[in-house]
């Protein structure tokens, strides 16, 4: 007999935008799903635009940078450390903080609407990736695709995403795919897919004392700097 199914939704205004409370929400959500096979999708024709760069161009001091990217660093290893099968239904756009989450799950099914762009794109922006999410990224990735992907900063229609390694398949029925994969994964053992997906993960995502200071030391205030803020109101338009 299958496990029972969890179904996590990205639902905010702005495209999905991962604000800290939709991260609070996620992260809740995976929380109770206790180890059973999950599903992630976006609510609409969104899976998520990334972090929610209104609340970027708000940040008063370090604080509020600790607090969404502190936040969104939770989620990434929650999710990538989870025992049970996560399966990405990416429904639509997948960009930035989105495609990352797309990445933390076992498996990825892609749209196959043309329009659609999948990416990490936080260097074109001018934004830093948080230590455990660049982490995360090269355990997912092999090295060359981890480089392009992060170095070039693309976003790419499924098709190419899928030959970038940002998805695993492209489908003109992606939920229906998505499901079956799930299904598939979650007829495995549950211990024993738990103790493989911890072998295989391990401790990717563990940081050094070291990093964690260069973390608090030096990511931390240039995500709270000027800088960054009128990058964020820039991507706004504002």
């Amino acid at each position: 007999m299958t496990s029972p199914m969890r179904e996590l939704v990205i639902s905010s205004p702005r495209k999905n935008a991962l604000s800290t409370s939709v991260l609070d929400s996620l992260r809740s959500g995976l929380d109770e799903a206790e180890g059973e096979p999950v599903l992630l999708t976006g609510a609409g024709d969104v899976f998520s635009a990334g972090l929610d760069l209104n609340e970027v161009a708000a940040f008063v001091d370090l604080d509020a940078a600790r607090r969404l990217v502190g936040t969104f660093e939770r989620l990434v290893e929650a999710l990538f450390t989870y025992p049970g099968p996560t399966v990405a239904l990416v429904n639509g756009h997948a960009i930035a903080g989105g495609c990352v989450l797309a990445l933390c799950c076992d498996h990825r099914v892609a749209t196959q609407e043309p329009g659609v762009r999948i990416g990490l794109n936080e260097v074109a922006l001018g934004l830093e990736f948080p230590p455990r999410t660049l982490a995360m990224i090269r355990a997912q990735l092999p090295p060359a695709l981890a480089a392009r992907a992060v170095l070039q900063a693309e976003l790419y229609d499924p098709v190419a995403a899928r030959e970038a390694g940002l998805v695993d398949e492209v489908a003109p029925e992606p939920r229906a795919i998505a499901l079956a994969r799930l299904a598939a994964l979650a007829r495995h053992p549950r211990d024993a897919y738990a103790r493989a997906k911890a072998a295989l993960r391990g401790d990717a995502l563990r940081l050094s004392s070291t990093e964690e200071r260069r973390f608090e030391e030096e990511t931390l205030p240039r995500w709270a700097s000027e800088e960054t803020r009128a990058v964020a109101r820039r991507a706004l338009g504002k």
